[in-house]
């Protein structure tokens, strides 16, 4: 048999538990995470023998110490806290206990992950990778083209139409997200080879709506483009992960590396805010260190 106080977490953890499900609607996975991390953590409080309503900050540092020790990473933490916030939040609107212990947790800092690009080679073998006149190299071609010129989404790709295409001025109009609209430049290769597309684009349903249109002449979807870019990557010998958003990583580095003004690819890129952009320049640093290993006499 449980001890009392085991019961009682645990009946609060499962009351916690009804409330995300009932209440809050969260989904499944979310509900799952939420219920493997309060279970753990009730197991450790059942083994220290620690009261789940009398816990202090520090009873809960501890446990998190503990966590840590196991092995457990940054992400993991923060999720951890997050937890623990919501529940300790729960007890204090439901007025079980009077004073929040998780209030002033910190969440850890995660890691800073730098986004991966094609060096301009790369780029320049995927694209040499799909040269050929079959008509799917063609639409190939042009698709990879204009993602990289115009650092596109590859939602935002997929569901342009002709009348986003302004081919006399080279540019193209996206709505990104929110529906946000910008005008972003697309260079003559792009343009010449969505030209060499649409003069022998078929004509059907879907090419009303969309530019690019699939083998079964429906509009092109982001799985098919991204199995397609997959493929061209593998022929062209390029050992790395590249998927479709690989192409627009690659237009903002090249760009940051080039020395373009940073408001300048925030704006192409379709970026709220500059801070997002901003990891471009870490980007450009690294870039900056290889150089120097590689060229340094004492690199």
């Amino acid at each position: 048999m449980p001890e009392p106080s085991a019961s009682a977490s645990t009946d609060l953890l499962n009351a916690f538990l009804r409330h995300l499900r009932v209440e809050r609607g969260l989904s499944p996975r979310t509900l799952v995470s939420y219920e493997d991390d309060l279970q753990a953590y009730g197991a450790f409080l059942a083994q220290s023998g620690k009261d789940i309503k009398t816990v202090t900050h520090e009873d809960l540092t501890d446990y998190l110490w503990h966590r840590k020790s196991a092995g457990g990473q940054a992400t993991s933490l923060a999720r951890y806290i997050a937890s623990l916030r919501a529940f300790y939040r729960f007890l204090i609107a439901e007025e079980i206990i009077t004073k929040d212990p998780a209030a002033s947790l910190q969440t850890p800092r995660r890691a800073e992950k730098l986004p991966r690009y094609l060096t301009i080679d790369e780029v320049a073998r995927l694209m040499a990778a799909v040269r050929g006149g079959k008509a799917a190299q063609v639409r190939l071609r042009a698709m990879l083209e204009l993602m990289y010129a115009a650092g596109l989404r590859v939602g935002e790709l997929v569901h342009i139409t002709i009348d986003e295409l302004q081919m006399d001025v080279g540019y193209v109009r996206v709505f990104g997200k929110g529906g946000k609209e910008r005008i972003v430049p697309i260079g003559e290769r792009a343009k010449l080879a969505v030209q060499a597309y649409l003069a022998q684009r078929p004509q059907t349903a879907a090419s009303v709506k969309t530019v690019f249109v699939s083998n079964r002449k429906a509009p092109m979807s982001a799985v098919q483009f991204w199995r397609l870019i997959r493929q061209a990557a593998i022929d062209a010998g390029i050992r790395k992960s590249v998927t479709p958003h690989t192409l627009r990583h690659s237009f903002a580095s090249h760009l940051v590396q080039n020395g373009a003004d940073l408001r300048a690819v925030q704006e192409m890129l379709g970026h709220a805010s500059i801070s997002t952009t901003q990891i471009y320049t870490h980007l450009d640093k690294s870039h900056l260190q290889d150089a120097h290993r590689k060229f340094h006499p004492r690199g």
